[in-house]
């Protein structure tokens, strides 16, 4: 099979297109026809050797993907729920959570295997696994979302704040988006925010100020760097921020988070027990049934680009997921 390999961390070009012995399926394992490889931030930093959670060279990068069931072993039950053509999307690989993807085939632990809904295309199906898990883990698990609350999240048109909007939306909050460009803010109002702002114009905290008194009762920060004193500015009493992303050191005076009694909790997907991803899976895959959760498609690029994929999703402006297809 055709699969990307890297020798030594480093930039993209590190990222190398070759042939390598097909995988086969052992003892509660699944073998996965990959269609769809989906690109995230982090496949970045472990690429770059900027991670706390570093692979065993060489590897195969990726944790999202999705395709059809190759083969399974029969003799495990969690396996054998899965039949040659099952479609599916996986959440990382045997090889780690993080891991395997950017591949033709992939084997996958059980448990890492999911039914990818007949509505969904494999494209958005690789665009399921970090961003859904993420946003829902940010509002329902950290973030404590309740219906009628009013939620913030920043960068709404990239994978993640797409997950959050239409999630967010599903569940009867009042949801206000920020993103820097029209075309971002018409998508973000596309997918179900009721507010969407200019997160580039000087004016934009009066803009939601006004909006949202007597303040924001959860926010969604992907880079917190650049936000979170302000976010803290614009809560509610009693409001939470949940970091989801961050590229940077700041200043902050902790008077601002004790004047209103606020929660700002940050988390790492690595760090979720089985028993945690298994309930956002579920939620996931009803959501996808019956509430219309679809992720964006952004970019479809092929296999051998990846370092392209890799450069394009560190870049801003990002209007959905970007994948690699095989």
């Amino acid at each position: 099979m055709k699969a990307i390999r890297v020798h030594q961390f480093g930039d993209p070009s590190v990222m190398k297109l070759e042939t390598v012995p097909d995988p086969v399926a052992g003892p509660g394992q699944v073998l996965v026809r990959i269609k769809a490889a989906g690109v995230n931030p982090v496949d970045t930093y472990i690429r770059a050797g900027q991670y706390a959670a570093l692979p065993p060279l060489p590897y195969t990068p990726g944790a999202d993907g999705a395709g059809v069931v190759e083969q399974a072993a029969a003799s495990d039950k969690e396996a054998a729920a899965f039949s040659s053509g099952d479609r599916v999307y996986v959440a990382g690989t045997a090889a780690g959570r993080a891991f395997g993807t950017y591949a033709e085939l992939a084997v996958c632990n059980a448990d890492q295997v999911h039914r990818l809904p007949d509505q969904v295309t494999f494209a958005q199906g690789a665009g399921v696994n970090i961003p859904y898990v993420t946003a829902w883990r940010a509002l329902f698990d950290k973030g404590r979302a309740l219906p009628g609350e009013t939620v913030l999240i920043h960068g709404a048109s990239g994978a993640v704040g797409i997950a959050a909007t239409q999630m967010a939306r599903a569940a009867g909050l009042r949801v206000f988006g920020t993103t820097g460009t029209d075309k971002g803010r018409e998508l973000v109002r596309r997918e179900g925010a009721h507010e969407v702002f200019d997160h580039t114009a000087p004016d934009y905290q009066k803009q939601i100020a006004a909006k949202s008194a007597p303040g924001i009762n959860l926010v969604i920060e992907m880079l917190a760097n650049v936000n979170l004193v302000r976010d803290l500015e614009m809560i509610a009493m009693r409001g939470r921020v949940v970091v989801v992303g961050n590229r940077g050191s700041i200043e902050l005076n902790p008077r601002s988070i004790m004047g209103k009694d606020a929660t700002v909790v940050g988390f790492t997907n690595w760090n979720a027990t089985p028993a945690e991803l298994a309930i956002a899976h579920a939620a996931i895959i009803a959501g996808m049934e019956r509430s219309g959760y679809k992720p964006q498609v952004g970019q479809e690029i092929p296999l051998v680009d990846a370092a392209k994929a890799h450069e394009a999703v560190m870049k801003p402006g990002a209007y959905g997921k970007i994948v690699l297809t095989p």
